[in-house]
């Protein structure tokens, strides 16, 4: 072990002084944290109107669904206190998040895989985030207390481990790793996990642009175009009209893709754009599918999605792109190990920033609802080793391994942390679920006055944080 690593690692012991670890496992309800149906009003302004319904009433659906949306919410209550060991946080960093997909070199890895809220931010927001929603995909799967904050213990003790383990391989060695999917059948600990991974990959490998292509896709009078389910899947644009429009927006995108992958990208041409409604924090932002046809008439689907400021922006450091586009694409190329060939960004004619990605390549996500114990443990590992693996990458990874130690300390603060934050979340979706049958919502103060309140609100928290900030934050 060389001298500067064990300097560092000094460092991060040091830091505990400062900052002790037990306070990460503190949560309690600031007196003027703003109502819960405030806060979500505020993150649906400039949303569409009529998909904003189908928000809350996906939202509604469980504490843990709820959480999922609510990303904004999290960020205000986490602000104002951290370690000040910045990295590249994924932001929105809930166990739904993580996925496989296939790399340009058509191998299946496992990742993090959604960059809306990525930002340079205190590591442990994204682990106190992760935890939490483990926590609550416990409760929701059926386990008991024990076994839910044990199942947090373990994602946390797996990051801790993987943070030592990282922070001592070569940055090369580090940049060039992947979670291949294959190799972690191989390496499962239990036969019910590998046939759990076997599985997901059996179905990622169905997902296929043409598989996508029969699914989205109907033809009418010898054109191909994507199939409408409304209020879900239409067509907000005239082709005709609006195809110089289209033309222009895409050309901005071309000219962020790599020069190899913009040639290939030039063999497709535009056929058919929808707007599809995905998820449940997206519900209400533009998203789009554009569907591209070569002269062979192969199909090519890109995903095209809003990009809006991070919710972690008010509560750190400067923001560093002026497009939010570009923003999400270089924090995904930070933190994935492999990203899309074709991730790129735009901007819309109103000025609106959008990224763009292929849809649907191969892409899976595991069943977590039907997860027991042991499925969910291990899925928790998995998830510990990656963020770690991004932590590393992107920020202090010596003196982050210095501070979390080898001892229990820092597991046991985050599995803490994730029940109290479980038990709040349970708490606001009760609030948020009254609110909509009383139609309280309706009663809300007009949109002036809830971004007056929301710009205080963060304005007081960002005054605590500079109270309160631990030394050596600068990032």
């Amino acid at each position: 072990m060389s001298d500067h690593f064990e300097k560092h690692i000094t460092k991060g012991k040091s830091l505990r002084t400062k900052f002790a670890r037990a306070t990460l496992a503190q949560w309690k309800e600031s007196k003027g944290r703003l109502p819960v149906m405030d806060q979500i009003r505020a993150s649906d302004q400039d949303r569409l109107p009529k998909l904003v319904p189908v928000r809350h009433e996906r939202m509604k659906e469980s504490p843990f669904v709820f959480y999922r949306a609510t990303a904004g919410i999290m960020a205000s209550d986490l602000a104002g206190v951290s370690t000040g060991l910045y990295v590249q946080a994924i932001g929105d960093c809930h166990l739904m998040n993580f996925g496989g997909f296939a790399t340009p070199e058509r191998t299946l890895v496992f990742d993090a895989n959604d960059f809306d809220e990525t930002h340079p931010a205190p590591w442990e927001w994204d682990l106190k985030r992760l935890a939490a929603s483990f926590v609550l995909a416990a409760r929701a799967g059926g386990l008991d207390a024990k076994e839910a904050e044990g199942v947090a213990f373990e994602l946390g003790a797996a990051y801790r481990d993987a943070v030592r383990d990282f922070a001592e391989m070569s940055m090369l060695d580090l940049w060039y790793m992947k979670f291949d999917l294959r190799g972690l059948v191989q390496r499962a600990r239990s036969n019910k996990a590998k046939k759990v991974l076997q599985d997901a990959i059996d179905e990622a490998e169905k997902n296929t642009h043409i598989k996508t292509f029969y699914k989205l896709t109907e033809s009418n009078l010898g054109r191909f175009e994507i199939r409408e389910q409304k209020p879900l899947v239409y067509h907000p644009f005239d082709m005709k009209k609006d195809m110089a429009m289209i033309l222009r927006f895409m050309d901005e995108y071309k000219r962020t893709l790599q020069p190899d992958r913009r040639i290939l990208f030039e063999r497709y041409k535009v056929v058919d754009v929808a707007l599809k409604v995905v998820g449940v924090g997206s519900v209400g932002t533009r998203c789009y599918v554009v569907l591209l046809m070569n002269d062979r008439d192969e199909p090519l689907f890109i995903q095209v999605k809003e990009a809006r400021r991070s919710v972690l922006a008010p509560f750190t450091t400067s923001e560093a792109y002026a497009h939010e586009g570009r923003r999400i694409v270089e924090g995904q190329r930070l933190v994935q190990a492999a990203s899309d060939m074709f991730l790129g960004w735009s901007t819309g004619p109103l000025g609106r920033h959008f990224y763009l990605r292929q849809l649907r390549d191969q892409k899976m996500a595991l069943n977590v609802d039907r997860f027991d114990e042991e499925l969910l443990t291990s899925y928790a590992r998995l998830c510990g080793n990656i963020l770690a693996r991004a932590h590393v990458r992107t920020g202090p990874g010596a003196v982050l391994a210095g501070y979390l130690g080898g001892s229990d300390a820092v597991p046991e603060a985050i599995a803490r942390f994730g029940m109290l934050y479980a038990d709040q979340t349970e708490k606001d979706h009760a609030e948020f679920t009254r609110a909509l049958r009383h139609k309280a919502h309706a009663r809300l103060p007009k949109e002036r006055k809830l971004r007056r309140k929301v710009k205080a609100m963060r304005k007081e928290v960002v005054a605590r944080s500079s109270r309160k900030k631990a030394p050596g934050s600068k990032r």
